[in-house]
């Protein structure tokens, strides 16, 4: 009788058992998309050795998800809105699943990159349906907010531990296994889904927006390929500048559409909300912070501490956790003492986290870099689940996917534009103390560009050369390297700073500028 009854109120749609349960659900498929964001990276030495990859393609096989990823958020997110969010779920489930068992047993290096890209649109199925279904599932604010700070958490957590979970693997596996792990966990999400999540769209879902979604996919694309590849190619190169004024024409031109026709895939009456656009635009400055961090700190953690990939990411762990902590708490606390305040205090703290760390220095140890990472991941949690609860928030439930595809969208431009801008800025300060010491070394041309490239170059050259000249080289690249890191990490704190004072004038603290009522309602299934 008990476990009949159990059953029965997991099993009911309204069950309190069956929404918690949902977002479990929920939260175990945005955990694979975060980590796959990160965890390749880890293996991309041995997929190098193993596929006979070049440079080039290494990046392609990286670049392919991600792009795709972001192109096609806001098309399927709007797709969920009109056919179904569970249907387009699951869909992406299964082609998330199929991508990485493609991908895990690639035999060449383009087989891998049109797996990722097929990975890519599995996620971008999943990413803004996992939203959208937990804020048709919890229906009320209260526990809406809960909800989404557990959400939250989960996002900040899974980029943290790619590192983790690639390294572990490669130490027992092949470099096929970061791949192969998702297969098991889509397909028992795929069966949990069918039985737990359920469906709901919009009833009053007007014919697809076929130009809308064309110009979205094209311009997004062109923008987030021309912001990953500029720290490489460098941002004056004519590819890239091509491709930059190329997205912007063509985002331009969806927004002329969008504001013509009469069923936008995007309304933009939506950005006129400034409790939505607001927030939409800190939630692309909070990955701008946490994956810029990232993307520096790991790289000094590796180059300049010693320690190995998975060794650095073990050390990343406090930034994960504290944000897995808080970001459920953040959001009741912007409901006792306003959204904007505990968002403009997450983004101060964030802001004094990366002044300390800007004064690191090549004899610094891990101990120095702990207080900042908690502050990180404190900061983050409070600023990125109150914004997603603001967006969400203000919008019709009938529109979620949409809306929550836009905060995706924000959130991959945003963490795109951490990597590229304080890499850059990182790699023109490095190259600018190295070369005049390396051009009058009178150094190979290939050596010099090796040395000119990156630390891990420098390195690399320096464990070949005479004891004495590589252990120069080698502090020298290190201290270059070093002074750029902190250069960019100051940029990033005034970067972060303005946009605390930006959130605290423009945020507002509470209220729904798109209340519930008829235009909010979903069919539910």
């Amino acid at each position: 009788m008990t476990i009949s009854v159990a059953k029965s109120d997991v099993s009911a749609p309204g069950s309190p058992y069956r929404r918690w349960a949902t977002l479990s659900v929920l939260c175990i498929t945005l955990l694979l998309i975060s980590l796959d964001n990160t965890v390749l990276n880890v293996a991309l030495p041995e997929i190098a050795r193993a596929l006979n990859a070049s440079p080039s393609q290494l990046q392609w096989m990286v670049d392919a998800y991600a792009v795709v990823f972001a192109g096609l958020l806001l098309s399927l997110g709007a797709l969920g809105d009109r056919i179904g969010r569970k249907w387009v779920f699951m869909g992406g489930l299964l082609i998330f699943g199929g991508g990485s068992a493609f991908a895990a047993f690639s035999v060449s290096p383009d087989v891998l990159t049109i797996a990722r890209a097929t990975m890519g649109i599995g996620a971008a199925a999943l990413m803004p349906c996992t939203l959208s279904i937990l804020t048709n599932v919890f229906t009320t604010e209260r526990e809406r907010v809960r909800a989404i700070g557990i959400w939250s958490g989960t996002t900040g957590i899974g980029v943290a531990l790619g590192p983790i979970l690639g390294g572990v693997l490669l130490s027992h596996f092949w470099w096929g296994s970061v791949f192969l792990v998702n297969v098991p966990i889509a397909v028992i999400g795929f069966f949990a889904a069918l039985w737990l999540v359920p469906n709901s769209k919009n009833p009053r879902s007007a014919r697809p927006d076929a130009v809308g979604a064309g110009l979205s996919m094209f311009g997004l694309s062109l923008l987030l390929w021309g912001i990953i590849e500029a720290p490489s190619r460098g941002w004056s190169s004519p590819i890239i500048v091509g491709s930059l004024l190329g997205a912007l024409v063509v985002i331009v031109a969806f927004i002329a559409w969008e504001r013509r026709i009469d069923h936008p895939m995007l309304p933009l009456r939506f950005f006129a909300s400034r409790r939505y656009s607001v927030a939409i635009s800190a939630l692309l400055l909070v990955l701008f912070a946490l994956l810029g961090m990232f993307f520096l700190m790991t790289q000094y953690l590796q180059f300049d501490l010693g320690y190995s990939p998975l060794e650095a990411g073990v050390r990343i762990i406090p930034v994960a956790a504290v944000l897995l902590v808080v970001a459920p708490l953040s959001v009741w606390v912007a409901r006792s003492v306003g959204t904007k305040y505990v968002v403009t205090t997450g983004l101060v703290l964030v802001a004094i986290a990366f002044a300390m760390l800007s004064h690191t220095t090549v004899a610094g140890t891990y101990r120095d870099t702990l207080a900042p990472f908690v502050m990180v991941g404190v900061g983050v949690a409070l600023a990125l689940a109150p914004c997603t609860e603001s967006v969400m928030g203000s919008l019709p439930r009938s529109q979620a996917g949409v809306g929550s595809a836009t905060s995706d969208t924000a959130m991959q431009l945003g963490g795109a534009l951490g990597v590229g801008v304080l890499g850059t800025v990182l790699n023109l300060r490095y190259q600018n103390m190295m070369a005049p010491v390396v051009a009058r070394a009178h150094v190979p041309m290939s050596v010099q560009k090796l040395i000119d490239g990156s630390l891990e170059g420098a390195l690399a050259v320096a464990r070949r050369a005479p004891s004495k000249l590589g252990a120069e080289l080698a502090t020298l690249a290190r201290r270059s390297f070093v002074s750029g890191m902190d250069e960019a990490l100051l940029i990033a704190t005034a970067v972060v700073g303005v946009a605390a004072l930006v959130i605290l004038l423009s945020l507002p603290n509470h209220g729904s500028e798109f209340p519930e009522g008829s235009d909010s309602s979903d069919a539910v299934d």
